[in-house]
């Protein structure tokens, strides 16, 4: 009697934690789990630019699916091998108001050079083209890269693309920026403002007659400027850009150089 006794008090319990595990199964599903955060990083984005950089805030391109989680060079991109570059112009004051400090924070900046990257006209981009090191004097580029992180970041993952030697790719990013003009109405900003996108780029396009409005396009997060980029063919000259989808934004806000995080959004 004592034994059946024991051998239901064991029983029982055994059989209602099995039925209540099963029963959770059943309502999570099979191919179902708790939920746990997939975040990859680096993840550049939420600024919405179209590459990401550890070094400018993690910021990931919201335009086109990026081919996450690669590592190496990849089969299909070879140096050489794309139809124009994109020359990104990142808005420093929108970057540096939650990164202050970050090299190029150190001073109040306008727009500051991210990258020159290859582009082909389908949208598409190369990325990783190979294992060939960078510069051998990084310290030569850190008037438009201060970062030495973004410096070898951008040469690894866009400029083993360009098809061209370290040096020669950084001395064309630096050229590229360097001939681009700011419309004073940018580079001399005091406080925050509001424009449209098509009213920055055609600021842009007036005070750059080289550079069409359609090279241009704008890169914005949250009705933020964070970047404006230009399309440029292989010998840097201005091109029609390609498959490269502008900010859709009705209008966009203007962070000013030196702003803090507390004195944004002030003008709404």
């Amino acid at each position: 009697m004592y034994k059946r006794l024991l051998a239901l008090l064991i029983f029982v319990p055994m059989f209602l934690i099995a039925w209540y595990a099963r029963n959770q199964r059943a309502t999570v599903g099979p191919n179902e789990g708790p939920s746990v955060s997939t975040r990859t990083e680096p993840s550049r984005d939420s600024y919405q630019s179209r590459h990401d950089d550890p070094s400018r805030g993690e910021r990931r391109d919201s335009r086109r699916e990026r081919r996450e989680n690669r590592q190496g060079p990849h089969a299909a991109d070879k140096p050489g091998a794309f139809d124009f570059y994109l020359l990104n112009l990142s808005w420093s004051p929108e970057f540096c108001s939650t990164h202050p400090g970050k090299p190029e924070c150190a001073v109040s900046l306008g727009f500051v050079l991210h990258g020159l990257w290859p582009q082909n006209n389908d949208g598409t981009y190369p990325e990783h083209c190979s294992n060939a090191a960078g510069p051998a004097d990084p310290a030569a580029f850190r008037d438009i890269l201060p970062d030495a992180g973004l410096l070898q970041h951008e040469w690894s993952t866009h400029g083993t693309c360009s098809g061209l030697a370290p040096d020669t790719y950084f001395a064309n990013a630096r050229s590229a920026f360097r001939a681009v003009r700011i419309p004073s109405t940018l580079s001399g900003l005091t406080q925050e403002t509001v424009s449209t996108p098509e009213e920055i780029l055609t600021q842009i396009a007036r005070a750059n007659p080289s550079i069409p409005r359609e090279s241009l396009a704008l890169s914005c997060g949250n009705n933020t400027l964070t970047a404006v980029e230009v399309c440029l063919d292989h010998d840097l000259h201005a091109v029609a850009c390609s498959n490269v989808r502008s900010c859709r934004a009705n209008s966009v806000r203007l962070v000013p150089p030196g702003a803090s995080t507390q004195e944004r959004g002030s003008v709404f």
